[in-house]
């Protein structure tokens, strides 16, 4: 099977991320000022719930899924008996999860259990998901036009049918079921992979051993992502502040998955390289890796420390000041976690070091649930924000030492000083241009537009190869559109 390319699909991956950066530019300062922060607090809590089963009735499929399939790129017939096994395994799993669900959230009734039945939608768009299976095979043009569609379809939905707090049902209906179509939409893609292929011998149980042990660590990772939102649920009766905390999560996650957009093109392929003993290329993919996670995520987080002020009122609306400070606490999670994605996710996971993944994660859901238990009752939800930033230190610090032999982390940081560098001045050049527009979107823009250009002089004066690669690649482009 020929190799996909890695800048192609990242460009897909890309497109996908910045679709994701836009669209809830249009709609969360839709939903806030309809729903209200008691009307996001609400759904937010409830999903968490949802999310819980979703997970434990997925197992480790997915992560699994997509790395046994990157191993038999070549194999057509390994291939589908991996996909048969796996799709019948989760279908159990996941009815397993919706009949537990079904009895302790719908039958036994509560103050949410209207909100918990239309979440159920969540459950059986779980059961059809097959994104593992073409994101193994690196195809992810099909995956991103899949999502892209789908998130264009519900963000004209939300505008058509939610108008009022009332209509937070009807907002959750949009969200479920438009997942769900999604996922379904990928089936018809299915036969020009499968046909034709004989399998013998499918056995669901062979591949139990293997999905649980790549469970625990994608358990403990979503536990982990999880629990602030949970604890700040149960610990604090004010939904508002479980409100605050997720609008500044939205962002901070959006500008984290544009961050993190390399990771999920490079799991197939780092699993592939392990599976042949590519060793010197495996390293030489971290590295450009860890530049890339730098020289995004250093102006990300000047970025929100020097917009937060005047970004938060125009995009929510009135009533969440208290979310300016918790984004610009949240900031650093931005490069704590896409530096981890790169150690953890891209590197340990495809090389079946999931035991040291675990660990790690282990260790920062236990410190993220202690710290969370202490600072929430205190601080509330500035509080969720410190815990988490000191968890992810404490998961990177321990993926770090595992990997010491491999990966150096003097290396490392030497690889971040011009990133750091670029994004210092373009702070401070941020700042004085706060001088002269100090309000408004106006102010946005101005500080968007001259810290960018700043900081991408900054990088070509410093000759930073990775900006000229990135110039090279879109002149190179440029070029062949000419020449058609």
């Amino acid at each position: 099977m020929p190799k996909k390319s890695i800048a192609k699909n990242y460009l897909y991956n890309l497109t996908y991320q910045i679709l994701i950066l836009i669209l809830p530019l249009i709609t969360t300062p839709y939903l806030s000022r309809v729903l209200g922060a008691d009307g996001i607090g609400i759904y937010t809590y409830t999903y968490t719930i949802v999310t819980y089963f979703v997970l434990f009735g997925s197992l480790g499929v997915a992560l699994y899924g997509q790395r046994e399939i990157a191993y038999a790129q070549e194999n057509k017939e390994k291939r589908k008996k991996v996909f048969l096994e796996l799709i019948i395994f989760r279908f159990i799993t996941i009815s397993i999860a919706t009949i537990i669900y079904y009895m302790f959230f719908i039958k036994a009734g509560g103050q949410y259990s209207v909100y918990y039945k239309i979440l159920l939608f969540e459950l059986i768009a779980g059961a059809f998901d097959i994104s593992w299976f073409f994101q193994g095979l690196e195809e992810f043009k099909k995956t991103v036009t899949r999502n892209i569609m789908v998130r264009i379809i519900s963000v004209a939905l939300i505008f058509i049918l939610v108008k009022t707090k009332q209509d937070l049902i009807t907002y959750m209906y949009i969200y479920s079921l438009t997942v769900l179509l999604g996922n379904m939409l990928l089936w018809f893609y299915l036969p020009k992979y499968l046909k034709g292929i004989k399998v013998k011998n499918i056995n669901i149980f062979t591949q139990v051993p293997a999905i649980v042990l790549l469970f625990i660590p994608q358990i403990t990772s979503k536990l982990y992502n999880m629990l602030d939102t949970t604890m700040l649920g149960k610990l604090i009766a004010d939904k508002s502040e479980t409100g605050y905390y997720e609008q500044s999560q939205k962002v901070i996650r959006v500008l984290l998955t544009i961050v993190t957009s390399l990771g999920t093109v490079m799991i197939p392929r780092m699993a592939n390289m392990f599976a042949n003993g590519e060793k010197e290329n495996i390293k030489y993919y971290m590295k450009k890796s860890f530049s890339f996670v730098f020289l995004l995520s250093f102006p990300m987080i000047f970025g929100i420390i020097c917009t937060a002020k005047e970004f938060v009122p125009i995009f929510f609306g009135s009533g969440y000041d208290k979310t300016i400070i918790i984004m610009i606490l949240l900031s650093p999670i931005i490069l704590l976690m896409g530096t981890g994605n790169v150690v953890g996710t891209q590197y340990l996971l495809p090389t079946k070091r999931q035991k040291e993944y675990t660990i790690s994660v282990a260790v920062g859901v236990l410190s993220n649930f202690v710290l969370n238990y202490i600072l929430i009752k205190l601080y509330q939800s500035i509080g969720a924000c410190i815990a988490s930033v000191i968890s992810e230190f404490i998961i990177l610090s321990i993926q770090f030492r595992y990997v010491k032999n491999e990966i150096k982390v003097k290396e490392v940081i030497k690889l971040s000083y011009k990133y750091l560098f670029a994004s210092i001045l373009m702070f401070i050049v941020c700042m004085f241009t706060r001088l002269f527009i100090s309000t408004g979107i106006k102010s946005i823009i101005s500080q968007v537009g001259i810290g960018a250009t700043t900081y991408v002089i900054i990088l070509l004066l410093l000759k930073d190869e990775n900006l000229f690669l990135v110039i090279k690649k879109l002149r190179e482009k440029f070029k062949v559109s000419l020449s058609k």
